[in-house]
């Protein structure tokens, strides 16, 4: 028999890779001789560097970049196993987990590290990125990523201008000259779940910028400095971002990597089915085995355990998906590629220690589902 064990991580309790060990040993005390092919999946947000550096054995690089507010940062990407595609997840350099509270301040806020992020992996001779995009602090538009790059900024009097999106309203005039020449030579595929536009009622700033420390007031300012910034784009480039689908994303950058870098936006979840290769694993498989912590009426838009079932539907191959929590609203995931969603849980327990227990629970169902399956 054939396994394919493609969870995503159950957050706080277990990364994919252990979630999906975990159910292979499950898998083994009932059917010893089974084969089981582990795919730890993604979503493009958290998890996303470990996933696919664990699944082709590649490494993790760490370098320090500027955070969020210009202060020094450990930051850490991928580099795949066949060492030409770097995976960045952007918070690690500018996420708003890095900084407290009472410190978010998106007038302030740049994503200059994730830049050097880029420019790190360009070192290593990389030709392609995948980029997650969730998670951010920043509200300048990539502007800060582009200037790690060689993009240069400058106001009506010739000055380069300083870091976050209060500085956007004085942008003058754009030039790329100094950008990394390698650019051009490498794919950017970009994670993103979001369709909002730059700018408006549904953009950057209005939808994100409360989040990352903006009152009402501040919103309206930041939103006016992004209108700027696409009216100066479409005029010195010929690009028009203002209302691109997903540009709003991440405080914009989402338009920064369009407009500038020529990335292409795409669902996190089928971009890591894609980099994994789950879907070729899939075929001549007897079950799916996936799962998170946490399944409900969500689950079926763009999570990973409807993009796992998605692929296996497709050959006609059952579906098992394990939760930590199975919420309301799970009912239309059973017309869509689900055969069962079974919780993990084995009795009434806090918190604390049911993220412990984790891996173990995790074993003892897909023990519990194999018997059933061997009868």
């Amino acid at each position: 028999m054939k396994f394919v064990l493609a969870p995503d991580s159950f957050k706080e309790s277990m990364p994919a890779k252990k979630a999906a060990l975990a159910m292979e040993r499950g898998i083994r005390k009932v059917f010893p001789d089974a084969e089981c092919v582990i795919v730890p999946m993604a979503d493009g947000g958290e998890g996303t560097v470990e996933s696919l550096v664990s699944m082709t054995d590649g490494e993790i690089n760490k370098t320090e970049v500027l955070g969020p507010l210009g202060e020094a940062v450990i930051a850490e990407y991928g580099l795949l196993g066949e060492g030409k595609t770097a995976v960045i997840e952007m918070a690690s350099a500018s996420g708003l987990e890095l900084l407290k509270p009472e410190d978010r301040d998106p007038l302030l806020t740049t994503t200059y590290g994730t830049g050097q992020l880029i420019k790190h992996a360009l070192d290593k001779g990389v030709s392609r990125f995948l980029i997650g995009i969730g998670g951010s602090a920043t509200n300048d538009g990539g502007a800060g990523m582009l200037q790690a790059l060689g993009v240069s900024f400058k106001d009506e009097k010739g000055k380069e201008l300083p870091f976050g999106g209060g500085a956007l309203a004085r942008l003058d005039t754009i030039d790329l000259s100094g950008l990394d020449e390698r650019i051009k030579d490498v794919i950017i595929d970009v994670a993103c779940d979001v369709t909002n536009p730059l700018i408006g009622e549904n953009g950057a700033s209005a939808i994100f910028g409360p989040q990352k420390g903006a009152t009402p007031e501040l919103v309206k300012v930041l939103d006016q400095n992004l209108a700027h910034y696409a009216d100066v784009i479409k005029a010195q480039l010929g690009k028009d971002i203002a209302h691109m689908e997903g540009a709003g994303a991440a405080g914009g950058l989402g338009a920064g990597l369009m407009a500038f870098l020529n990335a292409q936006l795409k669902k996190g979840v089928d971009l890591v089915i894609e980099y994994t290769g789950l879907e070729e694993h899939v075929q001549g498989a007897d079950y799916v085995f996936t799962g998170e912590g946490s399944i409900d009426g969500q689950t079926l838009f763009g999570k990973t355990p409807y993009g796992v079932a998605t692929i296996a539907r497709k050959y006609s191959i059952p579906v098992i998906a394990f939760a930590g929590r199975i919420g309301k609203g799970v009912e239309p995931l059973y017309e869509n590629g689900f055969t069962a969603i079974i919780g993990i849980l084995t009795g009434v327990t806090s918190l604390e220690e049911a993220l412990q227990a984790g891996e173990v629970n995790i074993e003892f169902a897909a023990e519990n589902i194999c018997r059933v399956l061997k009868v």
